[in-house]
């Protein structure tokens, strides 16, 4: 579709996907043939909220990923135990004797009151951890919602009565609650309440408890999506064809579904951050020694802590606040760049 001459450009104004276009032939010429995958990516890099956004997402992934090599290049461990090692650093208290904590050229975050571990180590390796637990909660939920919530909605009949009652029964659940009521139990399915328990056990019990809980949200959103659909007509075509409902599901529904289910993705992950640093708050979750984000939360809120060195917090808070609030404006841009319709 094209505009009336542009007369400050000297060519026709092009409107892609409902948006203007370029408004020059060259730059319509280069739109001509492209998926509208490549569109959406030619929409989002013109976002300049959704890119830096990305970037900062990717960053801190990355701290995550790297987190073991920076340890090593930085000469220290989240394990250790400076308050033993080095006893001349803390008072009888155990607080860091120098000022903000102990912040210096040796300790760059400082060290934690008490134990004494190294603050920024223990960042690093507790962004590791809680984005390792998060993302194997919203992958273990996108495969649950594609799969119900596709089935429900293109089946129906007794299928969807089915599903949908299942979604709503759960959905009737206080989640906050169910998580802190649940995590003491599903942990003792793995190990005998006598005994200590591992940490690979509580991270599986994390993941376990966020996904019986997580998916009903994406799973009801592609039951719609998938209701949609089946009544298009190329599904009737392929219905004539004589395709399966497994080939038409993977052949047609599946490739169609990829916008909501990766919106919402970019919408679920920081959710499942928060709520699994909120459980390690809470003290069910992951437990000391082991590193985590929301156990630095707790042990921020204790009175050695928040009495002494207030900066503890500091650096944990800010760094959730950044990497949860760019997370959120990289999923307005993903949804933007998908349907221009929706930006504003």
């Amino acid at each position: 579709m094209t505009s009336p001459i542009d007369i400050e450009g000297g060519g026709p104004s092009v409107v892609v996907d409902g948006e203007p276009g370029p408004k020059t032939n060259d730059e319509a010429v280069q739109l001509e043939g492209r998926s509208p995958g490549q569109l959406m990516w030619l929409r989002f890099k013109r976002d300049r909220t959704g890119v830096i956004s990305a970037y900062v997402v990717g960053f801190f992934f990355l701290i995550g990923l790297l987190a073991p090599l920076i340890s090593k290049l930085y000469g220290k461990n989240p394990y250790t135990v400076y308050a033993d090692e080095r006893p001349e650093l803390f008072d009888s208290a155990g607080v860091p004797v120098q000022p903000n904590g102990g912040i210096s050229s040796q300790f760059w975050f400082g060290l934690e009151p008490g134990n004494g571990y190294d603050v920024f180590t223990k960042l690093i390796y507790g962004i590791r951890t809680s984005l390792m637990i998060s993302v194997a909660v919203t992958l273990a939920v996108v495969v649950t919602g594609v799969l119900l919530g596709v089935a429900a909605g293109y089946l129906g009949g007794r299928t969807d009565y089915f599903l949908g009652r299942v979604i709503d029964f759960l959905l009737a659940f206080p989640a906050q609650l169910f998580f802190i009521a649940s995590m003491p139990v599903v942990v003792s399915l793995f190990v005998s309440p006598r005994d200590e328990t591992p940490t690979y056990v509580r991270v599986v019990a994390l993941i376990i408890v966020q996904w019986f809980l997580g998916w009903m949200g994406l799973g009801r959103i592609l039951r719609g999506t998938a209701l949609a659909l089946r009544e298009r007509e190329f599904i009737e075509a392929a219905k004539v064809s004589g395709a399966s409902p497994w080939r038409i599901i993977r052949k047609e529904i599946l490739p169609n579904i990829v916008t909501p289910l990766l919106v919402q993705s970019t919408y679920l992950l920081p959710n499942f951050v928060t709520a699994e640093a909120g459980l390690s708050y809470l003290g069910v979750g992951i437990v000391e020694p082991t590193p985590d984000w929301g156990q630095m939360f707790s042990k921020a809120s204790t009175e050695l802590v928040m009495q002494n060195d207030i900066t503890y917090m500091f650096f944990p808070g800010v760094s959730m606040i950044i990497f949860v609030v760019a997370f959120n404006l990289l999923g307005d841009s993903v949804r933007d760049a998908f349907d221009p319709k929706t930006a504003r």
